[in-house]
């Protein structure tokens, strides 16, 4: 007897064979929309903040570009050039919109620039900690029990009342307080994997201890890494913020979201909101929506939060 297998259903099983756990993992992702919606939206803040140069209608910190006769203008306010300020201007005649586009530029930096610094660094550190282990766990352990034990803001004001201002001190200051994070949650994984036979065989073929750590050891750590590292960009762009915002982050030459929102905090009260809200609006949107792709990779890839 001859069974016919309809071609609908072998297409099917090809391509559930082939479908790798990256596949797999974009497939689950795209089935959410508020968080591909997330993720749409970063980029689009992203790839704008990268092209502001280009698309901003002026340069808001070239003096020469700057008009005070154009200052606290309005939202859709028109200058005596016949320029039209969407987002209205600030006290010095800047352009809103394109302060904002240049601000993005800075935030975004200092937090994904500091997130990749600070996973690198506890990546190392976790993986030396969990395949050492003895004295050497113990040491990294400690000083990350010690970081861990002060807040995040009093640690990063404490380094920049040191060090004083500037981007490179914001992204020094981040790092400081986020590699922790990483160097915690590599060891967690990496202790439960180095006890797996796939580990135990490498290290009976005397494989080198580079590639048994980088080779085999890493990848199974990187999972849970990108989903704490994408939560942490979003925490890292609301710190520096908040530092900016407090005066202690990034200069007036050199303003992010943060800075923005604390220049127009003086005219809230006169009516002139827009200086602030526009810039605070741009900041809330774009952490929502970091948060929003971290939680959704978080119930992927941890087995214990899928239905």
């Amino acid at each position: 007897m001859t069974m016919t297998v309809a071609p609908a259903t072998l297409a099917a099983s090809r391509d559930v064979a082939v479908e790798t756990p990256m596949h797999r993992l974009v497939r689950k992702f795209a089935a959410n929309r508020i968080a591909l919606g997330g993720l749409i939206v970063f980029t689009m803040i992203a790839l704008l903040a990268i092209a502001a140069p280009l698309v901003a209608p002026q340069n808001p910190y070239d003096l020469a570009s700057l008009d005070i006769m154009d200052g606290s203008l309005e939202p859709g306010s028109q200058s005596m050039a016949s320029m039209t300020y969407l987002l209205g201007t600030d006290e010095q005649g800047r352009d809103m919109l394109s302060a904002i586009l240049y601000g993005l530029r800075i935030s975004i930096g200092v937090g994904v620039g500091s997130t990749v610094i600070a996973l690198s660094i506890g990546l190392a550190l976790g993986l030396f900690a969990a395949y050492s282990g003895g004295w050497r766990d113990t040491l990294v352990m400690r000083l990350v029990d010690l970081q861990l034990g002060f807040p995040p803001i009093l640690i990063a004001l404490i380094l920049l009342a040191i060090m004083g201002r500037g981007v490179d001190k914001v992204m020094f200051a981040l790092v400081a307080l986020q590699w922790a994070y990483y160097a915690r949650t590599v060891r967690a994984t990496a202790l439960v994997e180095r006890r797996k036979e796939y580990i135990e065989a490498a290290r009976c073929l005397a494989l080198p201890y580079s590639r048994v750590v980088f080779g085999h050891l890493m990848p199974n750590c990187l999972p849970p890494l990108i989903v704490v590292a994408t939560m942490q960009v979003a925490h890292a762009i609301a710190l520096e913020a908040t530092l900016s915002f407090l005066g202690v982050g990034v200069p007036v030459t050199e303003p992010s979201l943060g800075m923005l929102i604390a220049n127009g905090f003086d005219f809230m009260m006169s009516g002139r909101y827009w200086v602030s809200f526009f810039p605070g609006i741009t900041l809330l949107v774009t952490v929502v929506s970091i948060n929003l792709v971290g939680d959704h990779l978080r119930d992927i890839l941890n087995p214990r939060l899928q239905k």
